[in-house]
């Protein structure tokens, strides 16, 4: 690739088609000279990208133009782990638990049910309406924590 198609799709944008009408303004005059020369184009480069802007603002359809105080939002970044994004869910799980299995129920004060699919626990003693805690995984799984020294059963959301 060119060294100088970066800069050509960088400065792009700003050549905005409703500055058709207004004159062309050379890279040199719009970049900081040092950044420019860091981009190491030749004279001979540097002439031919002026003339491609200066081509495409000349041609550029004015009814595709935003106005000069628009800015464009960039789009917002994917999440690099679908469903790290979430936060965790506290609440308390309502009456008692003794353990779990895949199948188990847990209803929520909040009005959630979610349903173990893998994990297997017995406790030593059971608990009544404990604090609770579903932590998002990665890939949209879930994970329900009863004691932070507990293993997680791997559970899906029912309601």
């Amino acid at each position: 690739m060119r060294p100088w198609i970066p800069l050509l799709l960088a400065v792009l944008p700003v050549a905005c088609p409703a500055a058709a009408q207004d004159r062309y303004v050379p890279l040199e005059q719009r970049l900081d000279p040092a950044r420019l020369a860091d981009v190491g184009l030749t004279p001979d480069q540097l002439q031919q990208l002026n003339g491609l802007l200066r081509d495409a603002q000349a041609h550029a359809p004015v009814a595709a133009a935003a106005p000069p105080t628009a800015r464009a939002t960039p789009p917002a970044a994917a999440p690099m782990f679908i469903g790290l994004d979430d936060g965790p869910i506290k609440a308390h799980a309502t009456g008692s638990i003794s353990g779990w299995q895949p199948g188990t129920l847990f209803t929520l004060d909040n009005g959630q049910q979610w349903q173990v699919l893998k994990g297997e626990m017995t406790l030593r003693r059971a608990l009544q309406d404990p604090p609770i805690e579903v932590v998002p995984g990665i890939a949209g799984r879930w994970f329900l924590q009863v004691d932070p020294d507990l293993p997680k059963a791997r559970v899906f959301r029912v309601r």
